[in-house]
């Protein structure tokens, strides 16, 4: 891997508390991701499923972790399948873990390790001895799945051989252990954010009129993979103009022109772990006044939503609070109405027509994390905050996005050097 080795403390602690949530008398069993194909024979690029990942830190295809705490044979309480390398797998594919290595990875005993084609001769030994057994879905509410998954497949198989167990679902229980970033996590996620700043920082020496929107994703990529980033975190988004106002905006294909702002939402990935940063900047180096008013006000929602971010509240409630916030930044840029935001629809607010996306979501080891929304606010949970102002008729966008995790007094900013203030832009670009 690109990424420098993981303490496997962080993996073994994760299993175990894990394990401290399951029913008495219980099986897990989670599952690798699939290689995807594309057309004929090729494949798209590796991404392991991130439960397995968090609990065992193996960046690899066919791998399966099994957990049986209470089983009575100790051996069989943590166990690992992975896949049986070759020399010919060797010659075409590369290097696979082999068990030392995995054990050094995960802290799983060797001895605990098998390959992937003794899953059924091992789990026989297990799966009768069980109560409840823990299988893993995608139970994110964003979620659009359409491509069966080895998870899947998984349940479909497990139904048919034994029809009389009783299933529970892991997700929650993921969700619920991955919203709180462990202290291993955190430096992991700012290493992701430090790689992200150096890049924001090339660009701004690179960004003028007439470079293309794609240039500028080039120079991007080079500087994270150069820092041990495989590569973005999500398809990034260059809009420059009339584009930022497109909220998914991923063709990144026209050419930047003297007078547009330009947004950059684009984020590194490290060691699975993911950076969110969006930043508007000016094509030719300087805001014009109106893009300056509109851009400091964006400024002010974002550290007035970041001063929200706090152990105790209520991820709805917050998003109230900021629409609020909102409400007053738009009329006070002639784009609303005060009386009609006195007598406006509370369902449907006025703001949403220039801010209609959410402020902040949670970020690890999915860009949109898992997590439950109604579950108080709590010290280690890691949020983006980012609000924008998209006023298509001016062809104008703007979004501002930060990373900050909760403490028990507030929250810190993991993105603080990452330069924002208006100012400062500009002279970075003008040097």
């Amino acid at each position: 891997m690109r990424y420098l080795p993981i303490d496997n403390q962080l993996f073994s602690q994760n299993r175990q508390r894990l394990t401290n949530l399951l029913k008495p008398k219980s099986l897990v069993v989670v599952n690798a991701n699939d290689i995807m194909p594309t057309n004929a024979d090729g494949t798209m690029g590796f991404r392991q499923n991130n439960d397995l990942f968090y609990l065992t830190g193996v960046d690899q295809e066919e791998t399966r972790l099994v957990l049986f705490p209470e089983h009575p044979d100790p051996k069989f309480r943590e166990i690992l399948f992975l896949r049986e390398t070759s020399e010919l797998i060797e010659i075409w594919e590369g290097h696979k873990l082999t068990k030392t290595e995995a054990e050094q990875t995960t802290g799983i005993p060797q001895k605990q390790i098998y390959w992937t084609h003794q899953f059924e001769q091992v789990f026989i030994q297990l799966v009768f001895e069980a109560d409840y057994v823990y299988l893993n879905t995608n139970e994110h509410t964003r979620a659009g799945i359409e491509v069966q998954t080895q998870d899947a497949r998984y349940i479909v198989e497990f139904r048919q051989k034994y029809p009389l167990h009783h299933l529970e679902r892991l997700a929650p229980l993921m969700h619920y252990l991955r919203a709180i970033k462990q202290p291993m996590e955190i430096p992991l996620i700012q290493t992701a954010i430090d790689i992200t700043n150096k890049m924001f920082r090339r660009l701004l020496g690179f960004i003028k009129p007439g470079v293309w929107e794609y240039e500028i994703e080039a120079e991007m990529m080079h500087e994270f993979i150069k820092n041990r980033s495989r590569g973005a975190a999500y398809t990034p988004i260059i809009a420059s103009g009339a584009n930022a106002c497109v909220l998914h905006y991923i063709d990144n294909s026209q050419q930047c022109q003297d007078g547009d702002v330009i947004l950059l939402d684009i984020g590194a990935e490290y060691a699975n772990y993911n950076a969110d940063m969006t930043r508007s900047v000016p094509v030719n180096g300087r805001f014009t006044t109106r893009q300056r008013a509109v851009y400091d006000a964006v400024l002010r929602v974002m550290n007035e939503a970041k001063q929200m971010l706090r152990p105790g509240n209520l991820w709805d409630d917050y998003h109230r609070e900021v629409g609020k916030v909102m409400e007053s930044e738009l009329i006070g840029l002639g784009l609303l109405d005060r009386d009609k935001v006195a007598n406006q629809d509370l369902d449907a607010p006025l703001y949403k027509k220039y801010f209609m996306h959410g402020t902040s979501h949670f970020l690890g080891l999915d860009v949109h994390d898992v997590g439950n929304k109604y579950r108080k606010m709590e010290p280690g949970m890691v949020f983006t905050v980012e609000p924008g102002i998209y006023i298509r008729e001016e062809k104008l966008g703007i979004r501002l996005e930060n990373n900050v995790v909760i403490t028990e007094s507030g929250n810190t900013d993991l993105m603080a050097n990452i330069p924002v203030e208006a100012d400062e832009i500009e002279e970075l670009m003008n040097k």
